[in-house]
């Protein structure tokens, strides 16, 4: 019957482009065919032969002669016409109460799957979380994955604890060692600090004797002249008193 519709629907589409209606006159020109069963603009309508029939029966019992056998044959054909006209009234209706019912069903099929879609959304939502929170999940354990792998490749406590240990006590080895150093770099820049002082003083004692032995051989060499001079003097007195 839907498709039927259909085809009246666009049948009537296309008429529109050809007779005085439109598009939005569809549905009433279908409704009024469907009750007066006219399928096509050609031939008389169902329910005004039905209307002819009745007027002709009808006419037919007023009139006064004798005319039992033509108000029988007319009222057969009148019956004729009813049975004719009830049936596709009846398939018409058959159709539309499975409409009806297919309508119905259809609208129940539509708010389950409308319900069917809230849910699936509701799951889409649920599903992202939990998806977030594997991947956090995920997140952790591959960072407590690589912990555990770092610490497996550390020594063993007691190992790490000898080893600290040592590492300690060398530490204070180096630390007395340093003091040590440290005393003795003192003492020796004591010692070179009286040291420098001492060669000071010899220096200074040397550049004394120098000048002292310098001085006394200027005063020697002076007598030595002098003497020189004295007796050059004397030679001369004696040559001239000869």
């Amino acid at each position: 019957m839907l498709a039927k519709g259909r085809k009246l629907a666009g049948r009537s589409e296309e008429m529109s482009a050809h007779y005085a209606f439109g598009p939005q006159d569809d549905d009433a020109i279908i409704k009024h065919r469907l009750l007066t069963r006219t399928t096509t603009t050609r031939g008389e309508p169902p329910l005004k032969k039905l209307q002819k029939k009745f007027m002709s029966f009808a006419t037919e019992i007023e009139k006064d002669a004798d005319n039992i056998s033509d108000c029988e044959r007319l009222y057969k054909a009148f019956l004729q016409e009813i049975n004719t006209f009830e049936l596709p009234l009846l398939k018409s209706k058959a159709v539309v109460d499975a409409n009806i019912r297919e309508k119905e069903s259809f609208n129940e099929l539509q708010v389950e799957i409308e319900r069917q879609i809230l849910q699936a959304q509701t799951d889409i939502e649920d599903l992202k979380k939990q998806l977030e929170q594997s991947k956090i999940e995920r997140q952790h354990k591959e960072e407590c994955e690589a912990i555990r792998k770092l610490v497996s490749l550390q020594p063993p406590r007691s190992e790490t604890e000898k080893l600290i240990a040592d590492l300690e006590k060398e530490i204070a080895d180096l630390e007395g060692e340093n003091i040590a150093c440290v005393r003795t770099l003192e003492l020796r820049k004591k010692q070179f600090a009286l040291l420098l002082h001492v060669v000071d003083e010899l220096q200074n004692s040397i550049e004394d004797e120098q000048k002292s032995i310098a001085y006394e051989l200027r005063a020697i060499a002076e007598e030595q002249k002098m003497s020189i001079e004295e007796g050059s003097g004397g030679a001369s007195d004696a040559m001239a008193v000869d």
